[in-house]
């Protein structure tokens, strides 16, 4: 037999003494690879994204949208690598976002975003301020939260030892941003009485410019004298609410006003703004208290490329730390998150499951090849597994579920070629027909090429999918870097290290007989099996139909929904949240009490541990919430509550169920007081706005809401859509105040004037800062009516304005003369003009909502619901066709498109798709180069279409979703079931070389390939079981598993039948 690469490969290490050193090396340096690489739960996704908010003081939606959004919109989707360009348009203010697209460098998109806003800004109309540009990334995400409450301290007091405790924080190496939620600040109050600013004659407005020219200070210089230099500084800022209340405002009389004459000032918490209260429910620790306490969240993020596990212990320990000096006895800390806590519970509870899964096919092959042959392939795991963790490293990836999922899934895979090798090995042993080295080298020349051929088809199979694209693409790249990566390394281990061991471990002793393969089990075994079929045409067509029948009644469960398609499945997690929507206009005070309502509901649910409820303020954002933009959830009528769950070990139910059963008691709550309540889980893969989406498009805003309406109401009668909603915001009534402006002249008074006004006593207006450095946050000064004097329209009628005098050219009354508001303004009550949305230049209204219940995968829902849209009546006659996959060619007519979790499903389902075609592409050729015929390769990938017939039953038998993670696997199986075809195949080739008759080398080759296949395939279902329990990759296991043992038992028949067939007819 002519030596091939394998067999001088293993010829130079079989004996060499650098052999055990290159493995002892391989380990230690993935030893070193695990302890420094980064651990987290979930795989960074780079999605540069920023957040542009451009004010427009004054304007209208429509008009922010005409002057604001759309121009910028128009120049920032010049920019290369822009994938999406969103806006709001609000009134005062646009909020405009870009999306790079995925990998983009987050650096160089902010630089080249920053380059084309400031060459534009020329272009802006008077009146626009200048950009506000924030970055939103991953890691903008806090990994841990600490909530501060207390018994008897208030939110004020809390949130002060918070800020302490935060500022201490950051001292901590590798932490990220800090930041506080909830609380209140501390701030110098100016409340105005109304009725001494008349008496005194002073405006609020002069109040306000008084206190910003009063609060100054600054280096006017120095005289420089001939032995020393001396500073001159002029002035000095406010450090006291005293020095506050002494600043003189006006003159009566002779005499000076001061502040304090005309307003009461404080120096304390400022006006009541937000609500967050904090309390454990009905699963928290015995002796837990059982009240509602007031509460502030301090939130960690960690720095890019950090270790969530490594910095979420270090804040721990400095906490504990400061419980003795900055934390009082009164103040409780509670860790209401834990990222890191939970990354090192699935890091290491998947090296548990990747330990078992060794262990398990290692058993395996013992009970093939003994003890010794287990220890040969079970010494290969490791140093495969060592090699690709400090490849994981040197790219910068972290330890995940992804990455290690990886290796499980590999864990099958790469002892498949020490499987071959070894069980060859002791087969040449056993024939005892050459000395032991010769044996040896024989074997491996004998499987060796073909394993090579084997596992770079298998490698072929996997590496495609590292291009698909969009969110999915970095989420699911690991798997086929790893993976490839990892069947690499196996090769080499099996071709230098696996020989070594054989070498040493494998015993030749046992009979002495010669050996003759038709007396063994295997060869009789086939012999019954493939002879009746090789020596009968009829039955071997009657064999092939049943097959036929078998695969298209498998297919056919798809159609039917039997078996039914979603991207991923939701995870097993301990948290969800509850979004709380009131009717614009809603006070804060109301959608407290909401909160207050769910959030005592929510606390009898046997699975809560805790639960913190914010008002007026955001929660502490996810990944979810990033891409939702959850961050600015910050006005009154809306609220977010946090629950947290027992550990997935203390309860029976899943996360998912759990919110399914909360659901319909919550959204009762929230309906009665005329709110939307929604349950939001953390997504199992890239989030989405929501996991329905329906973008309306249009001629006008007014035909868009009529069709987003009907839309909605669809929804809503559709079973399993649960968490209706749209962007579009309730009726709120808008007093507009409007300027005589003739009149107001006449006065000697400006609109100006009149706005700057109202908006001091309604609003308030913060004139500066209190220069202090004992505060943390900033100390402001704000000027401002009492709450009292500011609840109506009637509430206004006391407030004056200063007349200007003859300074303003238009009146000859004297300067300082009080007007009245009243006379200046008239009122118009309107309804608030509704934000504009927009997409890739173009309008569109969003309507939203989630599935659950009924039906759990969106892709039904929504051809569900495509017949009821489709029945909807428009002005002017038309009707909506749903789109899938592209924007309407137009806005002349209403239009409809699907966007959502369907939009990245289509992608991943595209690009797997594709990359299933480029596999089998590459496999053909791959084969094709090595057996130099186009017909063989033909017969070898039959077993391919043969694995659906075990991976969709089997997802029926397990009640589970055909999902991504099901199609990896089935991409995967290919490249594995070709891997047993090669074998078989080559081993025929081998003995009709030798001049064996085909039927006696079809036989032959069943038997002989039949132990190294079963071990290889029972190698990978071994190896995948425990990926059964994990939501996310069940799909992946059942089809490895299923289709694994399905397409096994069939290609040891079907084809070497099939190359019989073939190569009878061409001799």
């Amino acid at each position: 037999m002519n030596e091939g690469i394998a067999g001088k490969l293993a010829k130079q290490f079989i004996n060499s003494k650098i052999t055990p050193l290159l493995m002892v090396a391989a380990l230690l340096v993935g030893v070193m690879a695990t302890f420094m690489t980064p651990r987290e739960e979930e795989p960074q996704i780079v999605v540069p994204m920023v957040d542009l908010y451009i004010p427009y003081p004054g304007a209208t939606p429509s008009e922010v949208e005409a002057r604001v959004a759309r121009p910028v919109e128009r120049t920032l989707t010049e920019i290369p690598g822009v994938d999406y360009v969103y806006s709001t348009s609000m009134p005062d203010v646009a909020l405009v976002t870009v999306r790079y697209k995925v990998g983009e460098d987050a650096e160089k998109s902010m630089v080249k975003l920053w380059a084309t806003l400031m060459k534009n800004m020329d272009k802006m109309p008077q009146g626009v301020q200048f950009p506000l540009m924030k970055k939103v990334s991953i890691d903008d995400v806090p990994v841990l939260n600490l909530t501060f409450w207390s018994k008897t301290n208030d939110a004020f007091q809390l949130r002060q030892t918070a800020a302490l405790v935060a500022d201490e924080l950051k001292k901590t190496a590798n932490i990220g941003d800090v930041e506080l939620k909830g609380g209140l600040k501390r701030q110098v109050r100016i409340l105005l009485d109304k009725q001494k600013l008349r008496q005194f004659n002073v405006s609020s407005l002069q109040i306000a410019r008084q206190i910003q020219m009063t609060n100054s200070q600054m280096t006017s210089g120095d005289f420089r004298q001939t032995d020393q230099d001396i500073v001159v500084r002029t002035g000095k800022f406010l450090e006291t609410a005293s020095d506050v209340a002494n600043i003189v405002v006006g003159l009566y009389g002779a005499s000076p006003v001061y502040l304090r004459d005309v307003a009461t000032v404080t120096d304390g918490p400022e006006e009541v703004n937000n609500y967050n209260f904090f309390g454990f429910a009905a699963a928290a620790p015995k002796g837990s208290p059982t009240g509602e306490y007031p509460a502030v969240t301090l939130t960690v993020a960690k720095r890019k490329g950090g270790d969530a596990s490594v910095l979420a212990d270090k804040v721990m320990a400095r906490v504990a730390a400061l419980r003795q000096t900055v934390i009082p006895a009164s103040i409780t800390v509670s860790e209401t998150r834990n990222y890191g806590a939970t990354a090192s519970e699935k890091v290491f509870t998947l090296l548990e499951h990747l330990l078992m899964a060794v262990v398990a096919v290692t058993i395996v092959v013992g009970f093939f090849l003994g003890w010794r042959g287990a220890l040969v392939v079970l010494a290969s795991v490791p140093i495969t597994f060592a090699l690709t963790l400090l490849i994981y490293y040197l790219l910068d990836y972290s330890l995940n579920r992804v990455t290690l999922f990886a290796l499980i899934f590999v864990t099958g895979i790469v002892v498949d070629d020490s499987i071959i090798i070894a069980e060859n090995i002791h087969r040449h042993f056993a024939m005892k027909r050459q000395p032991k080295l010769q044996a040896a080298i024989t074997a491996i020349n004998e499987v060796g090429n073909p394993t090579i051929l084997a596992t770079f088809t298998v490698i072929a199979a996997v590496l495609p999918m590292v291009f698909v694209s969009g969110l999915m693409g970095p989420y699911m790249s690991p798997m086929p870097i790893g993976a490839s990566l990892a069947m690499i390394f196996s090769l080499l281990v099996a071709l230098i290290a696996t020989p070594w061991l054989c070498f040493r471990l494998l015993k030749t002793d046992g009979h002495q007989e010669e050996y003759d393969i038709t007396k063994t089990g295997y060869y009789k075994l086939f012999n019954v099996i493939l002879s009746p079929f090789i020596e009968s045409s009829l039955k071997r067509w009657i064999a092939f139909g049943v097959v036929g029948l078998m695969l298209v009644g498998a297919i056919a469960l798809v159609p039917i929904k039997a078996v039914q398609m979603k991207m991923l499945p939701f995870d097993n997690k301990n948290e969800f949240q509850v979004i709380i929507d009131m009717p614009e206009g809603t006070p804060l005070e109301q959608t407290a009490t909401v909160a207050k309502e769910v959030a005592k509901w929510l606390k009898t649910v046997p699975e809560v541990s805790s639960y913190e409820y914010y008002v007026g303020t955001n929660a502490p954002i996810n990944f979810n919430g990033l891409v939702r933009h959850y961050y600015l959830r910050q006005k009154a009528n809306m609220a977010d509550i946090q629950v947290n769950l027992v550990p997935k070990g203390e309860r029976s139910l899943q996360s998912h169920d759990i919110a399914k059963k909360v659901r319909a008691s919550v959204q009762q709550i929230a309906r009665r007081y005329n709110g939307n309540a929604k349950i939001v889980e953390i997504p199992p893969g890239p989030p989405v706005l929501s996991t329905l989406v329906a973008e309306i498009y249009g001629p006008s805003q007014f035909e868009q809401i009529a069709l987003a309406k009907q839309v909605k109401q669809v929804f809503e009668k559709t079973p399993g859509v649960v968490d209706v909603d749209w962007l579009v915001e309730d009726d709120q009534k808008v007093y507009n105040l409007v300027v005589n402006k003739e009149r107001a002249a006449f006065r000697g008074v400006t609109p100006e004037q009149i706005a700057q006004t109202l908006r001091i006593s309604i609003a308030g207006m913060d004139v500066g800062l209190l220069h202090t450095d004992k505060e943390h946050d900033p100390v402001t000064i704000q000027v401002r009516l009492p709450r009292a004097d500011r609840t109506s329209l009637q509430d206004l009628s006391g407030i004056f304005v200063q007349s200007q005098g003859m300074g303003a050219l238009t009146t000859r009354l004297r300067a300082g003369e009080m007007i009245p508001l009243s006379e200046l303004v008239s009122i118009e009550e309107k309804i608030e003009a509704k934000s504009i949305y927009r997409k890739d230049l173009r309008r569109v209204v969003y309507v939203t909502a989630d599935v659950a219940g009924a039906t759990e995968s969106p892709v039904y829902a929504m051809l569900d619901m495509d017949k009821q849209i489709q029945k909807l009546k428009l002005p002017g006659g038309y009707s909506v066709t749903p789109l899938y996959t592209s924007t309407p060619a137009s806005d002349d007519k209403p239009a409809m498109k699907w966007d959502g979790e369907w939009q990245i499903t289509f992608e991943v389902f595209r690009d797997l798709g594709t990359a299933f075609a480029v596999v089998l592409v590459i496999i053909y050729l791959l084969i094709i180069g090595w057996f130099q015929s186009f017909k063989t390769p033909l017969i070898m990938m039959i077993a391919i279409p043969l694995s659906l017939v075990g991976i969709i039953p089997g997802h029926l038998l397990h009640g589970a979703f055909f999902t991504a993670t099901s199609m990896i696997g089935m991409i995967a199986l290919a490249g594995i079931m070709v891997r047993n075809s090669v074998l078989l195949i080559d081993f025929i080739q081998i003995r009709r070389a030798e001049g064996v008759d085909l039927k006696q080398a079809v036989i032959e080759s069943a038997a002989v390939r039949t132990r190294p296949i079963l071990l290889t395939s029972g190698a990978v279902v071994i190896g995948s079981i425990v990926m059964l329990f994990d939501p996310i990759f069940q799909g992946l296991a059942i089809s490895l598993i299923w289709g694994g043992v399905l397409s096994t038992m069939l290609t040891l028949v079907v084809v070497p039948l099939v190359y019989y067939i073939a190569e009878k007819k061409s001799s």
